[in-house]
């Protein structure tokens, strides 16, 4: 190739890039001018603003000849996409989007579309300094709206919260699932937080989500137990148990039978009371007189009902379940506080009956034997006669539409006598004498409320084996399927489990104050209701729930 050919080949060449160069510049420009445009347009977020967007294009054609256009105004912010709401327990689903989100502010309105939402909606007014206005048709910035739907299959506890337009509207098919988008509301804006811009779907995985208290061995004073009722409805558990029966004390109030209530005990006033809030937090309180044991109290007072051995020793709270009197005594106290207690659960105890502990339950109480053969023939057992104890104390609550659950130790392998099918199973323990696997209360189709006393029995003074459980164990280790020790049932017995207890047992009474016991149990608490209410793995390590759950308060 001769020199000339040469240069004139790079000059043209360099010719080539400049014009490269020059068009690249030129789309450049172009590209920054439909982005202005766009930003305009949209606000800066993506989405059209409609008349806004018009407006803005025909301001810049009809500037005057004599002057140059004004440049399209710039966004004054862009919103990142949304995170998702820390809260305890976590919500189940969140549409992200772009926006400030939502913070209460003081004169902003709370409104419902039902007047059944009045309760839920004055407390939130409340709690985040706003003014409840009830039913409006009109809308205002800053709203927050409570509203029900007609999603008739949907589940009653579930709600949609849409963060949007600096609005905020929370909806469900009733209203506790209403109320549990209120409490995920309260804790995304606690301490000047904001409520994430987007769409919370959210829903519990388990219907019965308790927290139990031995009020029988230990007096609790009214005060602190609305204490508890407040932080668990912050929390979406939906049951209280009071077990306020036991060998050690009668706690509650009694016209029937005031010669066996203890002192210090609250009065019904105070119960009627502990409800009322129960029931505005939608909350169940679930009441458990146990027997054919745990009789202690009522049967200082009517000592000719105790049960007694062959040899005249009588059993420590035990009941004759073979008199007549026994069964009076018992069925008018359920009558008495199911006027009481308005929910439908109904917990009746049945465990640790002293007489079946014994090597040979037929010899030791021969009128208990008798009693057995006579109602249920020749052979009959002691457990057979037991089982049809439990089984006319159902029948009694069943008269007042409750729904009756037993200790899992209060049924029993090989009667002639089976517990009635509707008696849901409170399965805690695997060590009392002929203990049974949690499969063969599912196998048999049983529901199964699970109460595992290996990760959920706070036990004061940690009497025998039982030690203080952890938030931490519970929160790694257990799950509602986890029913007994450590291993989970298979999967697909999931859906008659409907829940689980976190418990307090006051074995030894004074081995804690009260404020003890509220501190002890915070962690439990929140660990619990977070495995009732998502069934994935959570998401948070336990160091950063616990942070989460400090910084909530």
């Amino acid at each position: 190739m001769s020199q000339h050919r040469r240069r004139t080949s790079a000059k043209q060449d360099k010719q080539r890039q400049v014009l490269v160069v020059a068009m690249a510049v030129a789309l450049v420009v172009v590209a920054a001018g439909v982005s202005l445009g766009l930003w305009a347009a949209s606000g800066g977020d993506g989405g059209s603003t409609g008349s806004q967007a018009g407006s803005s294009r025909g301001a810049s054609a009809a500037a005057p000849p004599d002057r140059a256009p004004e440049a399209a105004p710039s966004p004054t912010r862009s919103y990142p996409l949304s995170e998702a709401p820390r809260t305890i327990p976590a919500v189940r689903d969140h549409e992200p989007a772009r926006g400030p989100g939502w913070k209460p502010e003081k004169g902003n309105r709370v409104v419902v579309d039902d007047s059944a939402l009045a309760d839920e909606g004055r407390l939130v007014a409340g709690e985040l300094g706003m003014t409840y206005a009830g039913e409006k048709g009109d809308e205002k910035a800053g709203d927050l709206l409570l509203a029900l739907n007609d999603d008739k299959g949907a589940n009653p506890e579930s709600y949609t919260m849409t963060v949007r337009d600096g609005r905020v509207r929370i909806d469900g098919t009733a209203e506790a699932g209403v109320f549990y988008g209120t409490r995920t509301l309260k804790q995304e804006t606690r301490d000047g937080g904001t409520a994430p811009e987007g769409v919370v779907k959210d829903e519990p995985a388990k219907p019965q989500r308790g927290f139990m208290l031995d009020i029988a061995r230990k007096n609790f004073t009214a005060g602190w137990i609305e204490d508890r009722v407040r932080e668990l409805g912050d929390l979406k558990f939906n049951q209280l148990g009071l077990h306020f029966s036991d060998d050690q004390g009668f706690r509650i109030e009694s016209d029937t039978q005031p010669e066996i209530v203890s002192e210090p005990h609250l009065t019904k006033a105070q119960v009627r009371k502990i409800i009322d809030l129960a029931e505005s937090r939608h909350i169940t309180v679930v009441p458990e007189i146990d027997s054919p044991g745990h009789l202690g109290a009522v049967l200082r007072a009517h000592p000719d009902l105790q049960l007694r051995t062959a040899q005249g020793s009588p059993v420590q709270g035990a009941i004759d379940i073979s008199k007549p009197e026994s069964a009076e005594i018992v069925d008018g106290l359920l009558n008495e506080y199911a006027d009481l207690f308005p929910g439908k659960p109904w917990h009746l105890g049945a465990d640790e009956y002293q007489a079946l502990v014994r090597s040979d339950p037929e010899g030791t109480f021969p009128q208990l034997a008798a009693a057995a053969r006579k109602k249920y023939g020749s052979g009959a057992t002691v457990a057979d006669l037991t089982t049809g104890w439990l089984n006319d104390r159902a029948a009694t609550v069943r008269k007042h539409d409750r729904t009756p659950r037993a200790w899992n130790d209060g049924f029993f392998r090989g009667t002639s006598v089976e517990p009635a099918k509707d008696i849901q199973v409170a399965y805690w323990t695997g060590k009392e004498i002929g203990a049974r696997e949690p499969l063969e209360y599912l196998q048999a189709g049983r529901k199964v409320i699970n109460y595992n006393d290996e990760f959920l029995y706070y036990v004061l003074g940690e009497p025998q084996t039982f030690v203080y459980p952890t938030g931490q164990r519970i929160y790694e280790q257990w799950t509602p399927r986890v029913l007994r020790g450590s291993a989970a049932v298979p999967a697909r017995y999931d859906g008659q489990i409907l829940g689980g207890n976190f418990a307090v047992w006051c074995d030894l009474a004074n081995s804690q104050t009260q404020d003890q016991v509220a501190s002890g149990i915070r962690m439990p608490l929140r660990a619990t209701v977070q495995k009732l209410w998502d069934p994935g793995e959570p998401e948070l390590s336990w160091a950063q729930f616990r942070a989460l759950a400090d910084r909530l308060g």
